[in-house]
């Protein structure tokens, strides 16, 4: 289990913060009074996620804790109830995590956005392009402090090679004077690969202020900052470009997805699976279409509930989810009727496929509360080539049809001059 140091010898503002953490997170807190307490805790163990220190302790008067949680590696999140610029500059130097002012219930939900934010990170990759070393060698060890996932490049070259290699990265942070390609031709030659809402991109630069922040964003950046920055600021403007595409995805995600099963919506079906069919044609590879109906779910509904069925429905979607590649669209469209397009997979693959599935859905009731509920399921499929998406649309719902004729629970292919 994720665990979480808190070192405070306020008893209550402690009890507050663990609370939190151990009900907002899931995560375990450790309390610790004092620095010697502190101590033994991380002598015994120092797999901390971070450690949030009060920076006056009746036995550290000057922020030693701090330095403490920081020798052991674990990312320290100073609380302190005063600041002043010439503290924070000094918590800035001890290359802390970030600082809390304590005394507000709204800085402790910032506590809470800090560690889930802590925790993610090492899954966030965000790229620093730069010529010189020792600059790449000071922002990696900012970003490291939040625990980043950090990748480097010294020029504009090689970092197209490294999104290449990497293209889930969510941030660039590309300098403007480099040998070669500049900031502003890397920028445009990053938009030319990732959209503004996949990965962005922040200008540096130490010479030009905002002419070339313009020209920057222009470009396509996202954000601009200027050298020599202050740490605090940039911290900033890597959480809000971060967030941004977070909220970017979460809108998407609400558009693209059933609210109920989380797989893909009719809308998404038919906008993302004409592409794919489009794609798959060009290519002459194999597809299969599938349509998927649960056996008289109007009774499941009817005798146990909406819940009982929205528990099949969900249930469901995880095990079409779990046999899907993610280059297959899985979802629903309407009701108890989902509809699968499978790529590569021709139409002997697809029976054997399908009526595997057919049998775990008959061999695996949904728990609702102490009730199991069975349920089957009756599939369509259609995997002929040279169709167009609704023509194999059509043609596996006539088989669905006929699975439903002959019985239910069974699995029919449809086949040229069936």
């Amino acid at each position: 289990m994720t665990k979480v140091l808190i070192v405070e010898d306020s008893r209550s503002f402690a009890a507050l913060v663990a609370k939190r953490v151990r009900l907002d997170l899931g995560f375990e807190p450790h309390v610790a009074y004092d620095l010697a307490e502190a101590e033994a805790l991380l002598a015994a163990d120092a797999d901390y996620l971070a450690a949030l220190i009060d920076i006056t302790l009746p036995d550290a008067r000057r922020g030693e804790a701090v330095d403490l949680a920081i020798s052991h590696q674990v990312p320290a999140v100073v609380l302190t109830s005063d600041i002043s610029d010439t503290m924070r500059e000094s918590f800035w130097n001890r290359r802390i995590a970030d600082y809390i002012l304590k005394g507000d219930e709204g800085n402790v939900d910032y506590v809470v956005q800090l560690l889930a934010r802590l925790h993610q990170n090492p899954q966030t990759k965000i790229l620093v392009v730069d010529d010189s070393r020792s600059y790449r060698h000071a922002v990696t060890r900012l970003l490291a402090a939040h625990r980043y996932h950090v990748l480097e490049a010294a020029t504009g070259e090689e970092a197209l090679a490294v999104l290449e290699e990497h293209p889930d990265t969510r941030l660039v942070m590309a300098d403007y004077s480099m040998p070669g390609m500049d900031g502003f031709v890397l920028t445009r030659e990053i938009r030319r690969r990732f959209g503004k809402d996949m990965m962005a991109v922040i200008g540096v630069s130490a010479v030009g202020g905002a002419r070339l922040s313009a020209r920057f964003i222009k470009s396509g950046a996202n954000d601009y900052l200027n050298k020599p920055f202050l740490v605090e600021e940039f911290y900033t403007r890597i959480t809000q470009n971060l967030e941004m595409l977070e909220h970017i995805a979460q809108v998407r995600d609400m558009a693209e997805k059933d609210f109920l099963t989380r797989v893909y919506n009719r809308r998404y079906f038919f906008s993302a699976g004409s592409q794919l069919h489009a794609l798959l044609s060009r290519r002459s590879q194999p597809m299969t279409v599938a349509m998927l109906d649960i056996d008289h779910f109007k009774n499941i509904n009817d005798s146990l509930g909406h819940e009982a069925g929205d528990a099949v429905l969900r249930q469901m979607a995880q095990v079409l989810s779990s046999r899907f590649r993610v280059s297959d669209i899985v979802a629903r469209l309407g009701g108890e009727e989902f509809c699968v397009l499978a790529s590569d997979i021709d139409a002997d693959q697809a029976l054997l496929l399908f009526e595997e599935l057919r049998a775990t859905f008959e061999a695996t009731p949904v728990l609702f509360g102490d009730i199991r509920v069975s349920y089957t399921v009756s599939m369509g499929l259609c995997s002929q080539s040279g169709l167009s998406l609704d023509e194999m649309l059509r043609e596996a719902d006539r088989m669905l049809y006929r699975s439903k004729s002959a019985g239910r629970n069974r699995v029919s292919l449809s086949r040229p001059g069936a």
